[in-house]
């Protein structure tokens, strides 16, 4: 196979890596930070999706202006998951509040399902068919590029915010020691909220991105929680640029997986990536202990 027919598929992969770290970067700081593996954020994301559907349906905006109303929504209903249930659930243990993180994505789905139906949605645009050339024979994708852009941008504020604020200097106390940050009068209960709160805005954006590049079900949740997973492991679980690593990773292997064995083995080839880093490097790339 000539060389320059694997420049293509490994641009798009790694284009597309970029947006898969956006939509894992939420879910890895919540785990970083509560040690609680959030099974409801892939069903958020959808439901940012398909806010962003009715934001655009009632006010006819592009899909992209349509986050400007949907990330504070979803912003105050990740604060709102936190502070009235998931806070609750964790004084009785990281069980329960798994459980409850699941209780939450059975509800979602369902109310997902009654209200929109089970038919395939999409946020596509004419920018989802457009593409930049480059040289002679490479086509980017513009949705892809422009996927990646705000993937890297989002992640590249999160770490500026958590570094720079007050709010983001309380989040990493409270990850490094719970009990310590609370003694020196960090309130830890409304912390939770506020790191949930922006996980789950990120992960909206992404989930716009995600319906104008893809068409999404009120069952979609799972799929994409089990990629932005597989990106939190490879790249490290609680480090921000390590779930960027891991996202283009995750991108690469699915689509280079699909164009050197077909289509039906993009998902074989990217959780074989996986299983391999698992083996090699276990903690992730960039990651670190996780025991308190």
């Amino acid at each position: 196979m000539p060389l320059t027919d694997l420049i293509q598929p490994a641009i798009n992969g790694i284009l597309l890596g970029g947006l898969y770290a956006a939509v894992a970067v939420g879910l890895s700081m919540v785990f970083g930070i509560m040690r609680l593996v959030n099974l409801a954020h892939g069903d958020l994301m959808i439901l940012g999706s398909y806010l962003a559907l009715v934001v655009v349906g009632v006010f006819g905006v592009d899909p992209l202006i349509s986050a400007l109303v949907t990330a504070p929504v979803m912003f105050i209903v990740g604060f709102a998951i936190q502070k009235c249930l998931l806070n609750r659930s964790l004084r009785n243990g990281s069980e329960t509040a798994l459980i409850t993180a699941l209780g939450i994505s059975i509800v979602i789905q369902n109310s997902l399902l009654l209200i929109f139906s089970p038919d395939a949605r999409s946020l596509a645009t004419e920018i989802s068919w457009q593409s930049v050339k480059v040289g002679d024979f490479l086509h980017v994708p513009l949705l892809y590029l422009l996927g990646f852009v705000a993937g890297v941008c989002m992640i590249a504020g999160l770490h500026g915010f958590l570094k720079w604020t007050y709010v983001g200097k309380a989040i990493r106390a409270a990850a490094d020691d719970e009990e310590a940050a609370r003694m020196m009068g960090v309130n830890t209960g409304d912390i939770f909220a506020y790191a949930m709160a922006l996980g789950v805005s990120i992960a909206a954006v992404a989930g716009i991105l995600l319906g104008m590049t893809f068409t999404f079900y009120p069952y979609s949740g799972p799929q994409y929680l089990i990629i932005a997973f597989g990106a939190v492991i490879i790249g490290g679980v609680g480090s921000v640029f390590g779930t960027l690593l891991g996202g283009l990773v995750m991108g690469l292997a699915q689509v280079m997986g699909g164009h050197l064995a077909g289509p039906g083995y993009q998902l074989l080839m990217t959780y074989g990536v996986l299983l391999i880093v698992l083996t090699i490097r276990p903690e992730g790339f960039l990651g670190r202990s996780v025991s308190r």
